[in-house]
């Protein structure tokens, strides 16, 4: 029998995912909110790829215990996964987190954003949600797939920090991080400006995917369904959430009590209290509804 969410469940549910879309309007980022906090320096900077967007990305330039210089150290770019930001490199205590075990290692750590981020929501003609543009303009900033990232965002991060350092950069990526440079690769971007890849989580085909929760989203065509009716953020927020939390979670075999392990699978180290606190807080980061149902189209191969 399903397990879906009760009334009082969906609700929580609903804020959260409330709390989430607040949360990416804190001025406070990243480096504020989860480096700084630890002793670490922290720098913002800002890169524009080719088709406009404005990316953020975060900087620790050394770790506690080594000296204050940059020169010779080499950099690495971590890229996050799906509905999730620079932050999420960052949530454990230093000696497990790993931008802080490789800054404090000697290298030069840079968090990478991806384009509708709260670190990433800029764009030179666009705009996500702004009142005084027309509504066109705004959906079109969500009009991109996975295809964008490895065309547009992941060159633009290697060339800024090629730029910045003078040297080659390593990098390591998780789940659609690492699908975004497997693509990037293939086309040939890369090649001047990387020095290895390193991928957690790799994902190359879907197809396998074990959660039921996830292949029902892609099964019945969910994602599609959101983007026919104009909602070109994912994951929507209101009604439109609580209609499709309610309905996957109704379907056969699924179970919603605890949304993280139905998302990702059952986890080794948190309680259903603790990952549904980092799922509310950190996780949930926009994407597009259009990625989503280019990943959703892979799931069904």
């Amino acid at each position: 029998m399903a397990k879906y969410p009760s009334k009082p469940l969906l609700l929580a549910l609903l804020c959260a995912f409330a709390a989430a879309r607040i949360n990416s309007l804190d001025q406070n980022g990243i480096c504020k909110s989860l480096v700084e906090t630890e002793g670490y320096t922290c720098q913002d900077h800002q890169v524009t790829t080719e088709d406009g967007y404005i990316l953020g990305l975060q900087r620790i330039p050394y770790g506690k215990s080594n000296n204050n210089s940059t020169a010779q150290k080499l950099p690495v770019l971590l890229q996050h996964g799906l509905t999730m930001d620079g932050g999420a490199w960052l949530l454990n205590p230093p000696d497990q987190a790993l931008a802080f075990i490789l800054a404090d290692k000697g290298f030069d750590v840079w968090l990478a954003n991806a384009r509708g981020t709260k670190a990433s929501r800029g764009h030179n003609s666009l705009s996500t949600y702004d009142p005084v543009k027309p509504l066109l303009l705004q959906m079109a900033y969500w009009e991109w797939t996975w295809d964008q990232l490895a065309a547009y965002d992941l060159p633009a991060f290697f060339n800024y920090v090629n730029n910045q350092t003078g040297q080659k950069v390593h990098y390591v990526g998780h789940s659609l991080g690492t699908l975004s440079v497997l693509a990037a690769l293939s086309q040939q971007k890369l090649s001047n400006t990387l020095r290895s890849a390193a991928l957690l989580s790799p994902v190359a085909y879907l197809n396998q995917i074990t959660t039921l929760l996830i292949q029902s989203f892609a099964r019945t065509y969910a994602a599609n369904g959101l983007y026919a009716t104009g909602l070109r953020d994912f994951p929507p927020v209101g009604q439109a959430l609580g209609t499709m939390l309610q309905f996957l979670c109704s379907m056969p075999g699924v179970d919603c009590s605890d949304i993280l392990v139905a998302i990702t699978g059952p986890n080794c180290c948190l309680t259903p209290t603790s990952s549904n606190l980092v799922f509310q807080q950190h996780i949930l980061q926009p994407t597009s509804t259009k990625n989503m149902v280019h990943l959703s189209q892979m799931i069904r191969r």
